[in-house]
């Protein structure tokens, strides 16, 4: 079950964040990378923006027919995104560091919160409805929901990367 998938990674994720100070979550491997506090920050705003999609695609029939990328076909057949890094939009430079390490940990624990709403509207909809993804084309409320969970797992390379610097340093 997808929500329960997004659960689990949600929480792996705050172990980790639980274990670190807020100086290590603030620490950036170079100039022009993320800290592992901005890669929370991105997970928080872009699960935030795919969970309205769902609700969206759950509350009307727009779109229904139209259909994703060949490219995102595959990452949903695979249910992960490829190994690779990936160039986000130019607003990715934008990408505050966090207040507080309690503003990421709280916003994961309202993002499992929502996700247990915006699931229920979803399975109960009779609407099939989808919204287009800016890369990616036509996403359906489920989805979207599998989209988050595969964003999270995603950035675990990332977090990996960043870890290690962390306990290099």
């Amino acid at each position: 079950m997808i929500r329960e998938d997004l659960r689990n990674t949600i929480d792996l994720w705050t172990r980790d964040i639980e274990e670190l100070s807020f100086e290590q979550l603030c620490k950036k491997p170079s100039p022009n990378s993320w800290s592992l506090g901005q890669v929370c920050m991105h997970l928080i705003d872009a699960t935030h923006y795919f969970l309205e999609q769902a609700v969206i695609c759950s509350s009307n029939n727009e779109n229904s027919n139209e259909e994703m990328k060949p490219n995102a076909k595959i990452m949903f057949v695979d249910n992960e995104f490829p190994n690779e890094r990936i160039e986000g939009p130019p607003s990715n430079s934008f990408t505050l560091q966090p207040k507080s390490k309690e503003e990421i940990l709280s916003s994961f624990a309202k993002i499992k919160e929502s996700i247990v709403h915006v699931e229920r509207q979803v399975s109960n909809s009779t609407h099939e409805g989808k919204t287009k993804h800016p890369g990616l084309g036509y996403f359906s409320a489920t989805e979207w929901l599998q989209f988050a969970e595969m964003h999270f797992r995603h950035h675990f390379r990332q977090r990996d990367r960043i870890m290690a610097f962390l306990k290099i340093d």
